[in-house]
């Protein structure tokens, strides 16, 4: 056989990778907008997951679970609607709050979400839960983004008040441009995100 048609360098596939793979039925049209377009409170979130390297993670699923600025994290039921046809997700229904999503990373590793600020409640700063599934990880890691603005209460928080603060730096998101919070989520390494342990 003359000649080498392989290529030098092959991109992986998902035999030469660590799974699960998220990215696949898990996300739904729509999974970012928590608040409806138009929204006159709404903001955005969004950020980038990286790994032990600084390098994007392309292919990570974010879940956000808070509650609405009055507090209330019991959420909206039925936001959710299926096409009686395909079963499928149309998407939500465009008018409630749900305070909760489910957002791909994209080929660049960044997310986004369009959501409401939560109100305080059980004695923490408004914040809200992030989920974060990603190849290689063999669970699901949890952990908050803060908003600066409620800096006051960041020391009355009992996570936060816990912290060293370089470590409270990982769970504080920066404000941005027109109404907009840039949260990053670290994996490994240097500035790695604070992570929580449930038990």
């Amino acid at each position: 056989m003359t000649g080498d048609t392989r290529s030098e360098n092959p991109l992986p596939t998902p035999s030469h990778t660590v799974g699960p793979f998220y990215g696949y039925a898990l996300p739904f049209p729509g999974g970012g907008d928590l608040a409806p377009a138009g929204h006159p409170e709404a903001v955005t979130v969004h950020g980038y997951v990286l790994d032990g390297a600084g390098a994007p993670v392309p292919d990570a699923l974010i879940e956000l679970w808070q509650a609405g600025p009055d507090g209330d994290a019991s959420g909206v039921p039925g936001s959710m609607r299926r096409d009686p046809v395909t079963g499928g997700h149309l998407g939500r229904n465009g008018v409630d709050f749900t305070g909760w999503g489910r957002i791909p990373t994209d080929a660049d590793g960044h997310w986004a979400a369009r959501t409401l600020i939560p109100g305080p409640r059980g004695g923490h700063a408004p914040y809200i839960s992030v989920c974060v599934f990603a190849r290689g990880l063999t669970h699901h890691l949890f952990t908050r983004l803060y908003f600066p603005e409620h800096g006051e209460a960041h020391g009355t928080d009992p996570l936060l008040a816990s912290l060293d603060p370089a470590r409270r730096e990982t769970l504080v998101a920066a404000a941005g441009p027109h109404g907009s919070y840039r949260f990053d989520i670290r994996l490994q390494g240097e500035r790695e995100t604070v992570f929580l342990d449930f038990h």
